[in-house]
């Protein structure tokens, strides 16, 4: 199959669903039967492989050190398939039987959908699914990991498409993500941290990003924690379907129940990448107040907005060292007075490198502007007391209700952020003390402004008298018209 074959093919079974369950579930059946029968197909091929190199051996062929993972006899894609009644309890029991098979690696990795509801998916219903997805075989060599990973990111942007306002739950504008990747530029054997990673895209971009260079990305370790549960496992059969197996996908709440803990302590990364949930009134101030783990370096955000909660745990992540973060927000995290004490704690530390000012749109279902937040532990030392501020608002393409950016805003904004200086109308290196003395802001327009001041200065005496004189041409028009009306 070519690309767009395999892709057509993955989601013709969601296109089975419509009208039976509301679009924004679909992923929640979809992506683990897909990745049921990707395990069951390469289990296959596998021991056909390991059968040729030992002559026949099917007890070699059944070896653990000869498959990625179990698949026990009972559980197979076939022995699904061929049964006709009661097919979601056969489908549940042989997910769980693969979970209890590979304790380390798959525990939970199928979510906790309600398969055996009949109400919502009936025997008819799975049974089609199953006979569509067993027209092709999935197995390495038929659908290699590059392109059946491609196929899966095509999946999660069109679940992301007709899910609607679920969408920004798992899924960030790729475009975006790839700038992000640029920017933070994750070196081989560097440990990387997206603390709301949702279907995993950030993460996954970083050993794409090194692979597509020629570099070593197997060296790379990739941690994430999600709080949803079928989203976290969404990511993780993400990493499985491109291939990546040494990764760290945890599920829970980031801000109550940090996952990566090391020597009682908030563990350190290299790089941070994160798209976190924007102005989250339900969570636990009070608790944040007293973090055991020492979180509020600069105080305890607002109860209706969490959004520095999220960018405090980010820098207490950080490698003391070479710890660099990226993260993307609404423009409001810019300039709000409720967080300026905590921004400008944030500034007089000489932590923030640069501010990405981006265009509308950019969120799903959101038209509010989106903006890069970079911070760095240790700054180069021609970047010390200083900030860079990119004014891109309008380096972005506009298309239906969503925006993305074009490789060539892509380069523009890379190239402004490498290169560290001054541009007329879309970049300015600003001193902190001038941040500081405009209350902490890091509102675009006080430093950047891309309106068009081209125009010719009028006086106010000139203004007045052409707006008399159009006046009375007005008047004078007016007057003509009704005398032809009458």
């Amino acid at each position: 199959m070519t690309q767009q074959e395999l892709e057509k093919y993955l989601w013709g079974a969601a296109t089975a669903l419509r009208g039976t369950i509301d679009a924004g579930d679909y992923k929640q059946y979809i992506f683990p039967l897909l990745f049921f029968k990707r395990i069951c197909d390469v289990y296959d091929e596998e021991f056909e492989n390991a059968l040729a190199e030992s002559d026949g051996d099917i007890e070699y062929a059944t070896f653990a050190e000869n498959h990625h993972f179990q698949v026990p006899e009972n559980a197979h894609w076939n022995v699904v398939r061929e049964t006709t009644v009661n097919v979601g309890m056969a489908l549940q029991n042989a997910m769980r039987a693969i979970e209890k098979a590979n304790p380390e690696t798959l525990f939970g990795i199928f979510g906790d959908a309600s398969w055996t509801n009949k109400n919502r998916l009936s025997d008819e219903i799975l049974t089609n699914l199953i006979e569509h997805y067993s027209q092709h075989k999935l197995n390495l060599s038929t659908v290699p990991d590059d392109q059946l990973g491609n196929a899966y990111e095509y999946l999660i942007k069109e679940f992301a498409d007709d899910s609607g306002h679920t969408a920004a739950e798992f899924y960030t504008n790729r475009t975006v993500v790839k700038l992000m990747t640029m920017i933070m530029d994750p070196q081989p054997g560097e440990s990387v941290y997206d603390p709301t990673c949702g279907s995993g895209g950030l993460l996954l971009n970083c050993a794409l990003h090194l692979k597509e260079e020629g570099r070593e990305y197997r060296t790379l370790k990739l941690y994430g924690q999600e709080i949803n549960l079928i989203t976290s496992a969404i990511a993780r059969m993400n990493m499985f379907m491109h291939g990546i197996e040494e990764f760290s996908i945890v599920r829970g709440n980031t801000l109550t129940s940090p996952a990566f803990i090391e020597n009682d302590e908030i563990k350190k990364f290299n790089v941070i990448l994160a798209n976190p949930p924007y102005s989250i009134k339900a969570w636990d101030r009070k608790g944040f107040e007293n973090d055991p783990f020492g979180r509020n370096l600069w105080g305890a955000p607002p109860q209706g907005c969490a959004d520095y909660a999220f960018q405090q745990h980010m820098q207490k992540s950080l490698d003391e060292n070479n710890g660099r973060s990226i993260s993307l927000w609404p423009h409001g995290i810019l300039f709000r007075d409720a967080e300026a004490g905590m921004r400008r704690k944030m500034i007089e530390l000489d932590l923030v490198e640069c501010v990405i000012g981006l265009g509308p749109n950019l969120f799903y279902n959101s038209p509010m502007e989106a903006c890069l937040l970079i911070t760095k532990t240790n700054k180069e030392k021609k970047k010390r007391g200083k900030v860079l501020i990119i004014n891109a608002v309008k380096e972005v393409k506009q298309e239906k209700n969503i925006a993305f950016l074009e490789d060539i805003h892509i380069k523009r904004i890379y190239n402004a952020y490498k290169n560290f200086k001054d541009e007329d109308g879309f970049c300015k290196v600003v001193d902190i003390k001038e941040i500081l003395e405009h209350n902490a802001s890091l509102n675009m327009p006080l430093y950047v402004s891309n309106v068009n001041t081209d125009t010719d200065q009028v006086s106010l005496d000139d203004a007045l008298q052409n707006w008399e004189n159009s006046s009375i041409e007005l008047k004078n028009s007016m007057d003509k018209l009704f005398k032809v009306l009458n």
